[in-house]
C-alpha cells in the first residue's frame, strides 16, 4: 500500500501523542508501585527508614555526701575546708579541728581523714587566759604576748622538739588572730592536767597557757597524724 505525504504526517502525530501518553502513564503509573497507597512526600534520595533515635545515658542516683563528718558542726567543718583552701596547706588528707565552743570535759580536738570522712576526737585543754573564772569553757581568745590564751585560727604544724613535757611539737599561725604562735611557744604537749582521770575528780581538763595540751596518749597520736605540714583550724561557733 502507498501512502500520500499528508497520510505519513497524520499518522506520525498520533504516534508521538501516544508516545506522550505512555510516558505521562508511566508517571502515575510507577509512584503507586513504588509506594503502594501512598505518594512520596521527601526526597526520594533520603532513606526511607529514619535512623533509630539516640539512647540517653541513664541518670545514676549519687549517695548523699553529708555536711560534715560525724561529730564535727558543719559550719565550723564549711570554715576549716575553707582556711585549707585559703591557705592551700599540703598535705590535706588529714586535718585537725579544735572546736572550742565545747567544754574541756568532750574530746573537742578532731583528727579528720579527709579521704574517708573518718573521725577520731581528743580532750584538749585552752589556755587560762581564755577562761578566767576556769569554767571549762574559752570566753575569748588572743593573739597577744603574755595572755596566756589560746589563738584561734589556722596553723600548721612544724617539727618535734624535746621540751619541758617531753616530745611536742611546735606550730605555726597563719593568721592575723594566731601570727604570734611561734613567738608565744605555742605547742602540741602532754600534761598531768590533761588527762582523762581530770574529768571524774573536777568535771573538766586543767588550763594551759594557750597550747593545745593533751593527755600523753593522745598527744602522740594526734602528732603522728598531723605532724608534716599538716593543717590544725581553732575556733569557736558561739
Amino acid at each position: 500500500m502507498t501512502l500520500n505525504r499528508r497520510e505519513m504526517l497524520r499518522l506520525g502525530g498520533l504516534g508521538a501523542a501516544g508516545a506522550v501518553l505512555s510516558s505521562s502513564a508511566i508517571s502515575q503509573v510507577l509512584p503507586s508501585i513504588i509506594y503502594p497507597g501512598q505518594q512520596p512526600s521527601r526526597d526520594p534520595l533520603a532513606p526511607l527508614v529514619p535512623p533509630p533515635a539516640l539512647v540517653q545515658p541513664q541518670a545514676y542516683a549519687q549517695p548523699a555526701v553529708p555536711a560534715a563528718p560525724g561529730g564535727i558542726d558543719p559550719q565550723l567543718f564549711a570554715r576549716a575546708k575553707a582556711a585549707l583552701d585559703h591557705h592551700q596547706v599540703y598535705p590535706r588528707d588529714t586535718i585537725g579541728i579544735a572546736d572550742f565552743s565545747r567544754p574541756s570535759s568532750e574530746p573537742r580536738f578532731h583528727v579528720v581523714d579527709m579521704r574517708s570522712g573518718a573521725v577520731d576526737s581528743y580532750r584538749v585543754c585552752h589556755g587560762r587566759g581564755s577562761d578566767p573564772s576556769h569554767s571549762g569553757y574559752v570566753e575569748r581568745f588572743s593573739n597577744d604576748y603574755g595572755s596566756y590564751a589560746t589563738s584561734n585560727g589556722t596553723y600548721v604544724t612544724g617539727d618535734y622538739y624535746d621540751g619541758k613535757y617531753g616530745t611536742s611539737l611546735r606550730v605555726r599561725g597563719l593568721d592575723a588572730s594566731n601570727s604570734n604562735a611561734e613567738g608565744r611557744a605555742i605547742v602540741i604537749h602532754n600534761a598531768w592536767y590533761a588527762e582523762d582521770d581530770m574529768i571524774p575528780l573536777h568535771g573538766q581538763l586543767g588550763r594551759s597557757e594557750g597550747c593545745f595540751a593533751m593527755s600523753r596518749a593522745s598527744q602522740y597520736e594526734v602528732m603522728r597524724r598531723l605532724a608534716g605540714g599538716r593543717m590544725i583550724y581553732a575556733d569557736k561557733l558561739a
